[in-house]
């Protein structure tokens, strides 16, 4: 009789979990989701800046998880979204899984085309970067595009549905018990209560779903710590600006510490042509970005993150990034603040004129022209506007008056499950995998932590 395996989550992690379970036919695999098929998912007020996110989980959740609907950018770097050498304890190791995640995302449509930079102009970035006190990462990448995500994810699932994996999609998981040797898993679909047992469980509920395992912990003494989380802005610039960069690395990463704090600031999911989207969550509205192959805006835009590491005796990062999110809510009026560089920098809110009278054209329409300095800590706005200012040295312009900001942007790694080499917590059989339970930052890792659950159960079952 096959064993049978459930999965929370269709993002990146629960996907290649099945993938690499569905080689051996030893399995029954089901996948649970809170969202919609593929095809359900693509708003189509998505890319014109006028989508209000009607429906929430349309973005955040469903198969492919909300990487389904980013611009589908594959860092191919074990230690960049992660690390995975650290999870291994092996390099090699890393390494394989990147590769085999890179070859999997390649077989079900990603472009070939590897943006990798020559090694001369990277030295240029580098040495440039350097001399104004900020280090650039350089990264080999393949860019799927928000277009072309939904096509590469509908070929996965449909691959894996050939090889018997269920999908049981508006399936909001609400309980975990352990039940012997068994887990019994409870969802909603449709307002109706369900349960499923299964011998092996995998959890990989993606940021979105994060509260939903956090609600788990203490019922089942799940072992987890306190880690940082990332509080910042999305900033928006003519894409003349971002050109000289992406030329050299088609999602530029640099890491910058501030002056006043010395606190670490990053860039990250650099979206060139793209357009600065709405995510709704429960309670609380962010922005992320998108950008796409065929379809293209005048602007670029990337995230600008200050890191935020709480000690002792308040270590909850993640209710204090909540926090953040609800006032900047607030104050937006249910829509995300926006603001000009300048008017942050002189300390007065932005107003509607203004905005209109800036020389860049923002994307996302559905904001609150306002003062983004009232939502989040005087420590975290200082970080961001010294470490703007010093990447303007670097990428003359993003630092100008008219840059808009967009806020509140929070990447919630806030806990961290314990998990051994094959992510199995001190529960047997019970797996977690992604970004919801802190041990990713992207796409890639989050699928090699599925892959590494996989293993772990296969170890179990040779």
């Amino acid at each position: 009789m096959k064993k049978k395996v459930v999965i929370i989550g269709a993002g990146p992690a629960g996907l290649f979990s099945a993938y690499k379970l569905s080689e051996n036919d030893k399995f029954e695999i089901i996948i649970l989701d809170r969202g919609r098929d593929v095809d359900s998912r693509k708003c189509p007020l998505e890319y014109t800046g006028e989508c209000n996110n009607c429906n929430p989980c349309n973005v955040l959740y469903g198969t492919g998880g909300s990487g389904c609907l980013s611009d589908g950018i594959l860092n191919l770097r074990p230690d960049i979204g992660g690390d995975l050498e650290e999870l291994t304890g092996k390099s090699d190791k890393a390494m394989k899984l990147v590769n085999e995640v890179d070859s999997i995302f390649l077989k079900h449509g990603a472009p070939e085309k590897l943006f990798i930079g020559e090694t001369e102009m990277i030295e240029e970035l580098q040495r440039k970067a350097e001399a104004s006190g900020i280090k650039f990462i350089q990264i080999p990448q393949r860019h799927i595009g928000s277009d072309y995500t939904p096509v590469v994810i509908n070929s996965m699932k449909k691959y894996l549905e050939n090889k018997g994996v269920k999908f049981v999609m508006l399936a909001d998981a609400t309980k975990i018990e352990k039940v012997k040797n068994y887990y019994v898993t409870t969802y909603l679909q449709k307002n109706k209560p369900y349960k499923i047992e299964s011998e092996y469980l995998i959890t990989a509920p993606g940021r979105a779903g994060s509260n939903f395992l956090m609600s788990q912990i203490n019922e089942l003494g799940i072992k987890v710590v306190h880690q940082s989380i990332d509080i910042g802005v999305r900033v928006e610039v003519s894409k003349v600006v971002m050109k000289p960069v992406i030329d050299v690395n088609r999602d530029p990463k640099f890491h910058i510490y501030s002056r006043t704090y010395d606190d670490f600031v990053r860039t990250f999911c650099t979206n060139h042509e793209g357009y600065v989207m709405k995510e709704q969550y429960d309670g609380y509205v962010g922005v992320n970005g998108h950008s796409m192959r065929d379809i293209k805006s005048q602007n670029s835009n990337f995230a600008f993150l200050s890191r935020v590491t709480l000690t002792s005796p308040v270590e909850d990062t993640t209710s204090y990034g909540i926090s953040i999110a609800k006032i900047a809510t607030v104050l937006g009026g249910g829509k995300p603040l926006i603001q000009r560089f300048g008017d942050l920098r002189m300390g007065r809110r932005s107003t509607p004129e203004r905005i209109r009278r800036s020389n860049i054209k923002p994307t996302l329409l559905s904001t609150t022209p306002g003062d983004i300095a009232m939502a989040l800590p005087y420590r975290i706005v200082t970080n961001l506007i010294e470490s703007l200012e010093r990447l303007d040295n670097l990428l003359p312009g993003v630092g100008s008056d008219s840059t808009l900001l967009y806020a509140p942007e929070i990447k919630f790694y806030g806990i961290r499950v314990k998990v051994d080499s094959f992510m199995e917590t001190n529960l047997p059989n019970l797996f977690v995998a992604g970004d919801g339970v802190g041990l990713s930052r992207d796409i890639v890792n989050s699928a090699a932590t599925g892959i590494l659950a996989a293993e772990g159960i296969l170890k179990k079952e040779s």
